[in-house]
């Protein structure tokens, strides 16, 4: 993707790209070349859908010295965030690299394609969700309404797993944002609604922190599969549906979870910063 100039004068306009991953939609600046200026209100207005370019994340490719490529990733609301299971593959794709650095440690990808990553092991120790205060987290003992025993894990990012009859049924635009914010996360949650529809197959809809209701999540793909697994619902591998469309992902002999599934550029463009 082009990089922008070294030095950034007023009104001058950037380069982007904006990508998906089953309509996880991003916002992609390249600043390995020189400094590209992003602060939350920047990023707030870029990430509307209606007075900016619309987003789910917006991303900035800075360079590293552990990896091709550090991958700094921020919510629409402006907040950081330290992984992006969809996002990693779209950079991948998008650049080539083989190798992608994050707050939340260094991604590899597999294959010619950059279309799956190695996403890492889940963690389920309290403390690495983080939680606020020591509890089970295979299940939560917390019920919100019609939701209750999460399954709480950390993919790089804090995730809570609840397991439902009929994923369909659950009103998560209502009850997601109480569960994301509420004080037993301290840096809040992803909420997933998983529906086990067979050995290799779960279905999943996912309230995303920061973002709201997503076409799909990878790492949210990845946290309900290990949160399935842990209770020897699925087997190795698994599809898993979301409203977008459908992510690969399986485990591997050293329990790091696998990634795949489809990626396209939407197009290219500037803007003014």
């Amino acid at each position: 993707m082009p990089r922008h100039p070294a030095y950034l004068r007023p009104g001058m306009a950037v380069p982007f790209v904006k990508m998906h991953g089953l309509g996880n939609d991003f916002l992609v600046f390249d600043a390995r070349g020189g400094e590209i200026p992003l602060v939350p209100d920047t990023i707030r207005r870029l990430a509307d859908r209606r007075l900016g370019v619309g987003c789910d994340q917006l991303f900035r490719l800075e360079p590293s010295h552990r990896a091709d490529l550090f991958l700094r990733i921020w919510n629409p609301d402006g907040s950081e965030a330290a992984a992006c299971g969809n996002g990693t593959r779209c950079i991948a794709a998008l650049t080539g690299a083989k190798r992608i650095e994050t707050a939340a440690g260094v991604l590899e990808v597999i294959g010619g394609d950059g279309h799956q990553v190695v996403m890492g092991q889940p963690d389920f120790a309290w403390k690495a969700v983080p939680l606020a205060y020591p509890m089970p987290t295979d299940p939560m003992p917390l019920a919100w309404g019609m939701l209750e025993h999460p399954f709480a894990l950390s993919m790089g990012n804090p995730h809570a797993v609840f397991f439902v009859e009929d994923v369909a049924a659950v009103p998560l635009e209502e009850i997601g944002p109480e569960i994301e914010r509420d004080p037993v996360f301290p840096e809040r949650v992803n909420v997933g609604v998983a529906q086990v529809a067979g050995r290799d197959r779960i279905r999943l809809r996912v309230w995303e922190r920061g973002a709201g209701l997503t076409p799909a999540c990878g790492s949210g793909a990845c946290a309900a599969f290990a949160a399935a697994r842990r209770q020897g619902l699925v087997d190795e591998a698994v599809t898993v549906s979301l409203p977008g469309g459908d992510l690969a992902i399986a485990e591997r002999d050293d329990g790091q979870i696998l990634m795949g599934g489809p990626v396209a550029l939407s197009f290219r463009g500037e803007v003014e910063l």
